[in-house]
């Protein structure tokens, strides 16, 4: 029987298939895609802190967004009203703080002009010194009370050295505000688009991790959860506190030092210098009884929620032993910053999670396995 076939072009290489061709052939797409992967992350470097903020923020307020979603419907004002209402809760206080700042800075230098024009004058208390209170008079009467000496000493202070720190700060400040903006549009995809993100994910773990993949990921969400509620919910909610004890003693700047307890309550054993703080400035302004009030009150709340609330929204939510927890939230603050807030306990539930998959036997299939309980 004749060949109809038309014969094959010059242009065309055949290449025999075999087991061994198929072998390299997908290695060889490994390669080429793990290359891609590297050069890309290699070229967002500067930019991935931004984009993993997005992501936290998305996994955070997703419980939230998807049940506005089922009440108003989908639309594009949705994604764009919470990517606001996130930028609201971090520009509003840092807005308070700026402003508060920026006024001390302004009252600290209407008193370097003071001082230069009429010099410090000595406090009541210096002459009444148990000890060398002679000479400590006459030290302030020579050098602190004098306009000329005051004058010459701050003169000797380098002001070009401030103006160069002046401009880091900038900088760093025009830093940081292009990263957050560049997290919020991030955000707003990710809420846009969030359920194709979401099956395509589970896909792609599904196929290079089997049906373990899904098992990560959902460990990995669960932590975000739980540091969203067990270190940003409770330093609020200990700054809270706090802010209203400032208040009640009389403490300096009662909002301001609220703020920044809630700040540093959201890293576990980090409240404890802030309120030592808030004491010390009563006890210069002679309240003994609110600095004991402050530091009592103080240590009650702080001991409360690092060592009972925290563990139990933070571990609870993934099954991790403190300890494990708590290694994440500190490891992750060293190396990441503040991101590895979220990002140490992440990643120390996903190992806690290959622990117990590996150590676990299945004594049914005589693998190492999970047990179901079944």
């Amino acid at each position: 029987m004749t060949d109809l076939s038309p014969p094959p072009s010059p242009d065309t290489i055949t290449v025999e298939a075999s087991a061994s061709t198929g072998t390299i052939q997908r290695r060889a797409r490994g390669f080429l895609a793990l290359f891609f992967v590297a050069i890309g992350l290699y070229t967002l470097k500067g930019f991935l802190p931004a984009l993993l903020w997005g992501c936290v923020f998305a996994i955070s307020i997703w419980p939230l967004y998807r049940r506005a979603e089922l009440r108003f419907g989908r639309n594009d004002w949705l994604p764009l009203l919470f990517t606001l209402a996130v930028a609201l809760i971090f520009l509003v206080p840092v807005s308070l703080v700026g402003v508060k700042v920026a006024d001390e800075a302004r009252s600290a230098l209407e008193w370097i002009d003071d001082v230069r024009n009429n010099g410090i004058p000595m406090p009541e208390w210096v002459p009444h010194l148990p000890f060398l209170s002679a000479q400590a008079t006459n030290w302030w009467q020579n050098h602190m009370t004098s306009p000329q000496r005051l004058s010459h000493l701050l003169h000797s202070v380098d002001v070009g050295h401030g103006m160069q720190m002046t401009k880091q700060v900038g900088s760093q400040l025009a830093r940081r505000g292009t990263l957050f903006a560049f997290s919020l549009l991030t955000l707003f995809f990710l809420l846009k688009d969030g359920d194709s993100v979401i099956r395509k994910c589970l896909l792609g773990s599904q196929r290079l991790f089997g049906e373990q993949g899904e098992s990560l990921a959902k460990q990995m969400i669960s932590s975000v959860h739980g540091t969203l509620a067990g270190l940003v919910l409770v330093g609020l909610g200990e700054g809270a506190i706090m802010g209203i004890v400032y208040m009640a003693t009389g403490a300096p700047q009662p909002l301001l030092f609220a703020m920044v307890t809630a700040v540093a309550a959201m890293i576990p054993f980090l409240a404890w210098p802030t309120v030592g703080l808030v004491a010390l400035l009563l006890l210069a302004k002679s309240s003994m009884i609110g600095a004991i009030v402050v530091m009592a009150i103080g240590s009650v709340v702080i001991f409360i929620a690092d060592h009972f609330i925290r563990p139990a929204l933070i571990g609870g939510s993934t099954k991790m032993p403190f300890l494990w927890v708590l290694l994440g939230i500190l490891g992750g603050a060293e190396t990441w910053g503040l991101l590895g807030l979220f990002l140490g306990p992440a990643i120390m539930a996903a190992l806690h999670l290959l622990w117990t998959i590996w150590t676990e036997v299945n004594p049914r299939k005589g693998i190492y396995a999970p047990d179901t309980g079944s």
